[in-house]
């Protein structure tokens, strides 16, 4: 796991400051601010330079910061649960946290007719597999078997949690 190297100071604000501060205001104050303006805020807040003059990143930022001042940041265990996602994502094995919920258990046999012809993939643990070939994503199966663009899920008929409609 790893360890949070946030440099905001990232502590809920005490019920004192947290009554002080208008979240409502300070959100609809950014919105008329100019950008030097908002790099003002940034070092008011933050303490440091704005890493960059893009608009549209020191709108998000500076308000998640305002209100993670007014209200707290997140809990413990969402910080955790973060960091293994973001572990499990780098290492580029996936499976524990970011497996999607709709993918059947290894082995199943998805079926279904197209242009005459009965089409079999099977799940496997990494993928699919569609007459011998592995595809990383059900839809690039479909995409072999129709030649077209399909949400693979749909094409077979499949729900949010994997089970056939």
């Amino acid at each position: 796991m790893r360890k949070n190297t946030r440099k905001s100071g990232a502590k809920a604000a005490p019920a004192h400051q947290a009554e002080r501060i208008d979240v409502l205001a300070e959100l609809a104050a950014l919105k008329a601010m100019t950008v030097p303006e908002l790099q003002e805020k940034w070092q008011a807040i933050f303490g440091e330079r704005a890493p960059n003059a893009s608009r549209g990143n020191l709108e998000l930022r500076l308000g998640y910061r305002i209100q993670e001042l007014a209200h707290g940041g997140m809990r413990r265990e969402t910080r955790r649960t973060l960091d293994a996602l973001a572990d499990e994502v780098m290492s580029g094995k996936l499976g524990g946290m970011v497996a999607d919920p709709r993918k059947p258990a290894p082995g199943t046999k998805l079926v279904r007719e197209w242009g005459g012809e009965e089409h079999m993939v099977t799940v496997l643990a990494d993928g699919f597999e569609w007459q011998g070939r592995g595809f990383r994503s059900l839809s690039a199966a479909v995409r072999a078997i129709t030649g077209a663009h399909w949400n693979g899920w749909r094409f077979f008929g499949l729900d949010q949690t994997g089970g056939a409609r």
